[in-house]
Order: structure tokens, then C-alpha cells, then sequence
């Protein structure tokens, strides 16, 4: 059945995604922002160097990847308008996706253009990195509803929702502050990487350190305050809920965001590996996505399948 086709190649664009997010972060804690200098598209001035040092190929990598994950939206986009009719509520996720990928490359593109990448530490560069992770966050969230209403989700309806959408809101709110301060975390863990757990503990609360640092101290105890909030949030709603996956879900935002709190323990005890930060940022990304999708669930209305049409009757309708 051609929804199922398509339902499992959403669900498939979303994980593609998950690997290209990963590995941009791994392009930047491996210090290879600027493996291709501050040339975008090309990759110092050509578009394939000539015996490429390790960041040359780290960093090309990641723009080879990310372009791949362009295209997979692409389709996504164009199989939905062919394959849904006007105004289904897939059509709008596939909309969504395509316009936030785009903001997404144009903000890795500026990364490069204005050379913040690799060694540079200004405020600057912490801002940008905040916006490329809400946009990140706003993808995968668009991806993963687009996935779900292929899948046979309900449409969100907020008319009527009471208090639920608020809390929901909150939650997501909670979960982007948390990114933001993680992502300032990882910056200052790359860019100034403590001897022992002791020194990175004293410098976090030094005056003297750099504003990352001191930034540090800050990211645990709000993931803890924000972990119990959404705790909280996810078994309320599921309580007072009987949507599509919404028990499910609450079960595995909790489990998750525990697995996610004992994980960036160890990556401080650890003094963050490369590898730790991926893991960590990995269940960042599926506690959001199990969130959105539970909030999904909680406002979802039956939608109707019948609204799925061929691509012939797609594309006579529109020659009409």
C-alpha cells in the first residue's frame, strides 16, 4: 500500500536526519568546523580538495551528508503533495520540514561564511549555535509529525484543549532552555577541556573563566528541574488521556530523560568524550521527538485516510 510506502520512507527520513545531526556534532567536537576554510558551497575554494587533512574530510563529509538529507526532504515534500490531497495535514508537516531544513543549511552555511567554527569563542558564535539547535529541534519535531500522521496520527486540535497545550508547551519550552545550556556546555567542554573533574568543577565557578565555562555550572541542575517538570507534565496528560500511543509515549519520555540525566552525569565524570556527547545529544533529540509526539497524541482528532489519493488522481486534479 502506497501510505505504508510512504509512512515508512517519513519515519526513515527522520532517522537519516538523526545521523546527519550527529555528526555535525561530532564535526565540531572534533574541532573540524573549519576543515574547508570559510568557503561555502565549495570546500577551500574547490569542490573536491586534493589530499584533504582529517578535518577537510570530516567536515566535507557532513556537508555531503546534509545535502543527501536536502534531497530526502525534497521528495518527502513532492510525494506528499502527490499522494495527499489539498489540505491534509501531511502535505503541511512535508511543507514544514522542507522550510526548516532550508533555514537549517543556510544557518550551517553561515557558521562557515562568518568563521565560527573551530577555535572561535565569542558570543557570537554561542547565539548562532543556540539558533541552529531550536531550528534543529523544530525539524526533527516537524519530521517526526509528519511521520506520525502518515502513520495514521491524529491532527493536533488546540480549540478546546484547555490547559493541556499550555503544559505541553511548557514542557518544550523546558526542553529547548536545556539544549541551549547543553549546547554551551559541549562548546565549552571542546574549546576548553578540563585535566580533571576537580578543575573543570572550579573553573565552572571561577569569575575568571571564560563565560562558556561559567555557563557550565548551570545546564545539570536545569536538565534535573526540567526532567521532574516534564515528568510530571507527561504522567498528568497521559492520565487524563486515551489518544493514540499517548500511555506508550509518557513511559518512554520518563525512561528516556532518566537514561539522558544519568548520561550527561558520566559524560562530566568522564570529562566528555567525543563519544559520550554524541550519545547524550542522540537521547536529547529522542526525548524531544517523544515529547512532540506526545503532545500529538494527547491534542490529536481522527483524521481520515480517505484522504490519500493516488498520484495519478493527484496529478489529473491539478492539470484540471
Amino acid at each position: 500500500m502506497k501510505l505504508d510506502r510512504f509512512a515508512r520512507y517519513a519515519w526513515g527520513v527522520l532517522a537519516y536526519n538523526l545521523v546527519v545531526i550527529l555528526w555535525g556534532a561530532y564535526v565540531r567536537a572534533s574541532g573540524s568546523g573549519a576543515g574547508c576554510g570559510s568557503h561555502w558551497p565549495l570546500c577551500n575554494g574547490t569542490v573536491v580538495p586534493r589530499g584533504p587533512a582529517a578535518e577537510t574530510i570530516i567536515e566535507l563529509t557532513h556537508r555531503a551528508t546534509s545535502g543527501v538529507a536536502l534531497i530526502a526532504v525534497v521528495v518527502l515534500f513532492v510525494w506528499a503533495r502527490r499522494s495527499f490531497s489539498r489540505g491534509h495535514v501531511v502535505r503541511l508537516g512535508a511543507a514544514l520540514s522542507l522550510v526548516f531544513i532550508l533555514v537549517e543549511a543556510a544557518l550551517g552555511a553561515g557558521l562557515v561564511l562568518f568563521e565560527l567554527v573551530a577555535d572561535d569563542d565569542s558570543n557570537f558564535r554561542a547565539f548562532s549555535m543556540i539558533a541552529h539547535l531550536t531550528n534543529t529541534f523544530i525539524l526533527i519535531g516537524v519530521l517526526a509529525l509528519t511521520a506520525w500522521w502518515a502513520s495514521g496520527g491524529e491532527r493536533i486540535r488546540l480549540r478546546g484543549a484547555g490547559g493541556k497545550a499550555g503544559l505541553i508547551a511548557a514542557a518544550l519550552i523546558g526542553l529547548l532552555l536545556v539544549g541551549a545550556t547543553g549546547a554551551i556546555a559541549a562548546l565549552g567542554d571542546t574549546l576548553f577541556p578540563a585535566a580533571s573533574l576537580e578543575e573543570g568543577l572550579r573553573s565552572s565557578f571561577s569569575s575568571e573563566s571564560h563565560p562558556f565555562i561559567q555557563l557550565r555550572k548551570y545546564h545539570p541542575f536545569l536538565a534535573i528541574f526540567v526532567g521532574l517538570f516534564t515528568a510530571v507534565v507527561v504522567r498528568r496528560l497521559a492520565a487524563g488521556s486515551d489518544g493514540v500511543g499517548v500511555a506508550e509515549l509518557s513511559k518512554l519520555v520518563i525512561g528516556l530523560y532518566a537514561v539522558q540525566l544519568v548520561a550527561g552525569v558520566t559524560n562530566m565524570v568522564l570529562l566528555a568524550p567525543v563519544w559520550l556527547q554524541l550519545v547524550h545529544l542522540l537521547l536529547a533529540d529522542l526525548v524531544w521527538i517523544s515529547v512532540v509526539l506526545l503532545g500529538a497524541g494527547v491534542l490529536g482528532e481522527r483524521i481520515q485516510h480517505a484522504a490519500y489519493v493516488s498520484p495519478t488522481i493527484a496529478g489529473a486534479g491539478a492539470r484540471r
